[in-house]
This record gives structure tokens, C-alpha cells and sequence, in this order.
């Protein structure tokens, strides 16, 4: 497995001074998950640019003051500052983006950040409790020099992952619940300020898929899903060459999207039940398989189900009935949307069996609780200290 490029931080401050010692490196990570520059994170704190470079590059010690400020505005306890980080699975591999570049780079960087504390996080739990053991095939092109998937390989390799999951050919009634387990961890992570659709990734031989948690659309999550399922499968010998190449990344999107089709909607079955070319003809199909209409006549264009004027006059039809953003079945009241489980279901056994306090948890990974509870779909504050009631003194009899 090819890996990314990571960047190494410093360790340690070299300046020799009395106390506990800034981690440099934990600066850099904390800043860049803030999407701030140096210069943006030292007016907010009110010092100078080149001083956040010293710290970042161990050069200096911030004081005791300067430090409380940098974790005001990063939004993580001092502690963190403080604490190597925790454990992982092993290296981490490429971040699958759905798009690099200048204009996504803080987006990308804070997600590389949020992904590396999200395997912390559930590393943390591994000595406690049995995962769910990976099972996932993994595949490589026929053609060994070009490196590129047919779409009939990707046809036929979605055929087999159906086969080695113990699937049928019908509809997947909840695919979060399949890749967990398959040993998948799954998280919903609304990044703040920017929309991210999702992204994946291997820590070790574990693998990771990030969803956008504030997605109107249940059957649009669903698709995300199956997407980077794509990725995990088609992909874990890519490198960060073909990642950072933007005409490479697309060819690695289209057939992730491929593949995503090809496992919601098989070519075996999913034919069958398509009767008209008239887009009202598509609802009851979206309940049913839970993909997306768009979706579904983007599949009938690739299994050449309809022909290229039938396609282009379903997209009119959708355009007309306003479809585009929001179709029958979406939102709050339309098909529910699918939530992981897994990781959420190992903290509540491991906290309430004892093995692990609440502020062991917090202490081993040292990053802010509301990131901690957001990872592990806790309700906001579940990871607050417990008050300790005052004693009620009674009357002797």
C-alpha cells in the first residue's frame, strides 16, 4: 500500500526551559484543523506571525498565558498541547478527496488532521474490545500498465463483493450497517465552514470512511457510502502522485462512482423493474432501492437501459419538477437516514463496564471532548466531568 505524504513535526521544544514542554507538532495539527495560516492564528491570539513559527518549529516555549490563548482559539484543552498523540492502526494511507488543489488545500489539510484523531480515537478502544475483523476483497486492474478499471471489470468486481459480503442482488437495506460490518469504521463529521461530501482512508489494515453528517438526503449519504466503499476496494494501491494529479483523481472518482452504481443498482436485477422513461415512473424505484433518481437514470444511461434522447429528456423532466437539489424522499420526513453504529455501541461498553473512566478516555486522547463525543455519536456533554453531589446529612432516630 502506497502512502501519502506525511508530514513529519518536531517532537519536542529545543529551547531549554523548566516545565512541561509544547509539543510542536500538536500546534501545527491543531491549526491546521482550525483552518487557520500562522498569520490568521497570531492575530487571533494577538503575537506575532513569526512566534507561532517558533513554536511550530520548537524554537521557543510559549508562556504559560500565551499558551492558554493558542488553546482558546484552536478550541482544545492545554493538555492537548501537552500529550503525544495517542496510537493509530499503523501509517496511514492516501486520504481518498474528492478534489485537491489550491482552492480545497485547509479543507483537505483539517480533514487529514480530523482523520488522524478519528483512528486515535477508535484505536483507543482496541485493547477492550473484539472489531468486527476486516473483510474486504482488494483488487488491482487487468491492466497492469495502464492502471485504469474498465467499467466491465468494475461491473464484475462489484458482482463479486456483493458475492463475498453474503449479499443477493436485490436492495441493500442499510449499507453503513454493512461496511461496519465488514469491519469498516464509519463516522457522520460535519467539518465547520466547508462541505465535504466524504472521504476514506486506511489507518494500518484498518479502514475509515468519513460521511457529511448534515446531508438532507438520506439515499445521497447511502450513495457517498458505497462510493468510498469503491475507493477501500479498487484503490488501496494508489499513491499520493495520483491523489495530488487532478486529471488522475478523476479517473479514480468516475469509477468509484462506477462502482457505487453497480453495487446499489445491479446490472442483474435492477433492468428488470425499470418500466418508463417518464421520471414519475422512478419514485417508487427510489423507495425501494434507496438510490437517489438522479442516480438511477445516470445507471439506465450506463446499462443503456434508455436511449441518449430518453436520458436527456429525463434530466429535462427533473430540472422541470425541481428535482435537482431535493427529490420525493428526501429530507426529515422522506426515507430515514442511516446512522453508524459501531464505534458508538464500543464506547458505551467499554465506559459502562468500568474498564474506562470518562476521563481516562479524555486524558489518552487529550483532544477536545466535543470532537471525542462527535466521533463516537455521543449526545453534546455526555463526556462532561460528573458532579459529585454534596453529601445530604439526616436526623439520627
Amino acid at each position: 500500500m502506497a502512502n501519502s505524504k506525511i508530514l513529519q513535526f518536531p517532537t519536542a521544544a529545543r529551547e531549554d526551559t523548566s516545565g512541561r514542554r509544547l509539543i510542536p507538532g500538536r500546534l501545527k495539527e491543531a491549526r491546521l484543523a482550525a483552518k487557520l495560516n500562522q498569520a490568521e492564528l497570531a492575530r487571533e491570539v494577538g503575537i506575532q506571525r513569526q512566534n507561532i513559527s517558533y513554536y511550530e518549529q520548537g524554537d521557543r516555549n510559549p508562556e504559560p498565558g500565551t499558551l492558554s490563548d493558542l488553546a482558546k482559539a484552536l478550541g482544545q484543552p492545554v493538555r492537548y498541547f501537552l500529550s503525544e498523540p495517542a496510537d493509530t492502526f499503523g501509517p496511514q494511507s492516501v486520504n481518498f478527496f474528492r478534489k485537491v488543489g489550491a482552492d480545497t488545500k485547509r479543507r483537505n489539510d483539517a480533514c487529514a488532521v480530523f482523520a488522524s484523531w478519528y483512528a486515535q480515537t477508535a484505536r483507543v478502544f482496541d485493547p477492550q474490545v473484539n472489531f468486527p475483523e476486516v473483510d474486504l476483497p482488494s483488487f488491482e486492474p487487468s491492466d497492469s500498465e495502464a492502471m485504469r478499471y474498465e467499467d466491465e471489470e468494475i461491473e464484475s468486481i462489484a458482482e463479486s463483493v456483493r458475492e463475498h459480503f453474503g449479499l443477493g442482488f436485490g436492495p441493500i437495506s442499510n449499507v453503513i450497517r454493512l461496511l461496519e460490518k465488514q469491519g469498516i469504521l464509519v463516522t457522520k463529521f460535519q467539518m465547520p465552514g466547508e462541505q465535504v461530501e466524504a472521504f476514506s482512508f486506511w489507518s494500518g489494515a484498518r479502514p475509515f470512511v468519513f460521511l457529511a453528517s448534515d446531508k438532507e438526503s438520506a439515499v445521497r449519504a447511502r450513495f457517498d457510502a458505497a462510493h468510498e466503499l469503491g475507493h477501500l476496494v479498487l484503490h488501496r494501491w494508489i499513491g499520493a502522485e495520483d491523489i495530488e494529479d487532478k486529471k488522475r483523481l478523476a479517473e479514480i472518482e468516475k469509477e468509484a462512482n462506477r462502482f457505487a452504481g453497480a453495487f446499489l443498482l445491479p446490472r442483474k436485477t435492477f433492468p428488470n423493474e425499470v418500466y418508463s422513461p417518464r421520471v414519475e415512473g422512478f419514485v417508487d424505484l427510489k423507495y425501494r432501492w434507496k438510490v437517489a433518481i438522479q442516480a438511477m437514470v445516470y445507471r439506465c444511461k450506463d446499462l443503456g437501459i434508455f436511449d441518449e434522447h430518453q436520458i436527456t429528456n429525463l434530466y429535462k423532466q427533473i430540472s422541470y419538477k425541481k428535482w435537482r437539489k431535493k427529490e420525493p424522499g428526501d429530507g426529515p420526513d422522506g426515507i430515514e437516514a442511516e446512522r453508524p453504529l459501531l464505534l458508538n455501541r464500543v464506547a458505551e461498553l467499554v465506559l459502562d463496564s468500568g474498564r474506562m473512566t470518562k476521563s481516562d478516555l479524555k486524558s489518552k486522547l487529550a483532544i477536545s471532548s466535543e470532537i471525542i463525543e462527535r466521533f463516537l455519536s455521543l449526545p453534546a456533554g455526555s463526556l462532561a466531568d460528573d458532579q459529585i453531589e454534596p453529601f445530604e446529612p439526616t436526623l439520627k432516630s
